[in-house]
């Protein structure tokens, strides 16, 4: 019997990195869901990996029709809708900000912040008349502590998190539970991608990363999108139905215990170009 036995989810962004996985356990945990994301291609592969319960849907979550059109997908094939996984999202450079641009600003605040807006706009509806709901959103330990991250990304995730909890406030008294997970540094293909790395080579970089990212916070080992996945799962069963309102830090010790202010950080992001590039 699995946590999630008869639940219907959406989790955005599901098309790789931690919302892939997501999707996956949340289906292995017995959920049918819908995963949502702009890649095709990889949608439809994880369709057919994970069979009849999952079923994808291209989305711009910085969209508020496609939005609408991924809720109405979810009840119209599965009758209901008892989680919402906003995940979809995206980074800004780790630039000063005398070296900010409006469109960056625009792009990743489109995507990361008016993305989880229109979610729960067009979700909580749903859920109130059924009485019942978890809704929870990925932020990130950018959005807790400064200087581990770019300016605008770091900004978009603090602003989810406290816009998570002020939904709470509206909506959990009509059953419909509002959380955030903050992951610190997980091993994804991002930063692979992010040094022109693809295939066999980007599948190496893995391991380098997971090397780096080991020795950031207190407990001594990188992230894995299945630490965010099995804390989600978590958040959308019944044994979190006293749970609203919070953040959860899945970090490591990264925001209380972790080493890095600004300088450090660029440090960092340079140190992991260069051995990607190497490998």
């Amino acid at each position: 019997m699995g946590q999630l036995d008869g639940k219907i989810a959406i989790v955005t962004g599901a098309t790789s990195g931690i919302g892939e996985r997501i999707a996956e356990v949340f289906v292995a945990e017995g959920a049918r869901v819908v995963g949502a994301g702009r890649r095709e291609s990889e949608g439809r592969a994880l369709e057919k990996r994970c069979g009849p319960s999952l079923s994808f849907i291209r989305t711009d979550v910085a969209d508020e029709a496609s939005v609408r059109a991924m809720i109405d997908h979810a009840v119209g094939r599965f009758g209901r809708l008892d989680c919402l996984v906003n995940n979809a999202g995206g980074g800004s450079p780790m630039v000063s900000i005398t070296d900010v641009t409006s469109e960056q600003f625009s792009s990743v605040f489109d995507t990361n912040v008016r993305g989880v807006m229109f979610g729960m706009k067009h979700a909580a509806p749903i859920m109130r008349t059924q009485g019942a709901g978890s809704i929870i959103t990925i932020a990130s330990a950018a959005g807790l502590r400064a200087g581990i991250s770019g300016h605008i990304y770091s900004a978009s995730k603090a602003a989810v998190i406290h816009l998570s909890r002020s939904v709470a406030c509206e909506i959990s008294g009509q059953g419909v539970r509002v959380n955030t997970i903050s992951p610190g540094g997980i091993v994804t293909g991002i930063f692979a991608k992010a040094a022109g790395l693809d295939g066999a080579k980007a599948d190496r970089a893995l391991a380098v990363i997971e090397e780096l990212f080991s020795s950031v916070q207190a407990v001594p080992r990188a992230g894995l999108t299945d630490d965010i996945a099995r804390a989600t799962v978590f958040l959308a069963s019944d044994a979190a139905s006293f749970i609203t309102g919070q953040d959860f830090a899945v970090d490591g010790g990264l925001v209380p215990f972790g080493k890095f202010g600004w300088q450090e950080s660029l440090e960092f992001r340079a140190e992991i170009a260069r051995r990607v590039r190497d490998v």
